[in-house]
């Protein structure tokens, strides 16, 4: 499949695809990270469903998550006006923007699954001449940003998915980590869907010279999670 099929005119998109790359299925090793989260269920800063769902909302609204919507997003119009230089300018970012050590393994490794993954099951000539553009790793935002471009998809869908995948699981690592029962994780998430509908359309609109992010709990969690002494996930 070389392009996402295109809808009808005033039809609804098909994002059958995002909805297979952004599943847990995809094998982009997500399980194996909680971005910090385990530290703060060690230390008892997450111990409960009002704890978790606090959590969630600030990673979303002023965390990496929130940074990874931004990041996406203009990967994705690079791509979509061809603009070479400026989606190489967004790589080189999204490869620095991390906190810690863990967080740069966590986004580079999924990146890097990712376009291994989206290349070998749905190709596009966009994702194919990427190394042309750029030679490093991918972080996986903006692999998210760029398949959705090459496949024609709309980014409005593309960011919220994006970020409800990154809600749900960590809302599962907490599941397996607190740990909670699946009556709470559903609550979660299900809150965790409503923040996305507020910071989803906010993301996509920020320039990147005011790429930010505020949730400094979860990137000391990130740095302290590096010497945590028995642990589960990766970052």
């Amino acid at each position: 499949m070389s392009k996402a099929a295109a809808a009808p005119a005033g039809a609804s998109p098909d994002l059958l695809a995002l909805f297979v790359w952004l599943s847990p299925a995809y094998p982009v090793g997500a399980f194996a990270y909680s971005h910090g989260l385990e530290w703060a269920v060690e230390t008892r800063e997450i111990s409960d469903l009002a704890s978790l769902t606090g959590w969630v909302e600030a990673l979303l609204r002023h965390g990496g998550p929130f940074a990874d919507a931004v990041l996406l997003a203009h990967a994705f119009e690079a791509v979509r006006a061809a603009d070479d230089g400026g989606l190489r300018d967004v790589l080189e970012l999204a490869a620095a923007f991390a906190p810690s050590r863990e967080r740069q393994m966590e986004t580079l490794n999924q990146g890097d699954a990712f376009l291994a993954a989206t290349r070998a099951a749905w190709p596009a000539p966009a994702l194919e001449r990427l190394g042309e553009v750029w030679d490093g790793r991918v972080a996986y935002p903006a692999a998210v940003g760029i398949a959705a471009a090459a496949h024609g998809l709309p980014l409005p869908a593309t960011a919220s998915l994006y970020l409800n995948a990154v809600a749900a699981n960590l809302v599962s690592a907490a599941v397996r980590l607190v740990p909670l029962g699946q009556s709470d994780g559903n609550k979660a998430l299900a809150a965790a869907t409503r923040t996305v509908r507020k910071v989803a359309p906010q993301a996509i609109g920020v320039p990147l010279d005011q790429l930010g992010g505020a949730a400094l709990k979860s990137d000391i969690a990130s740095m302290r999670h590096e010497t945590q002494y028995t642990r589960l996930f990766r970052s």
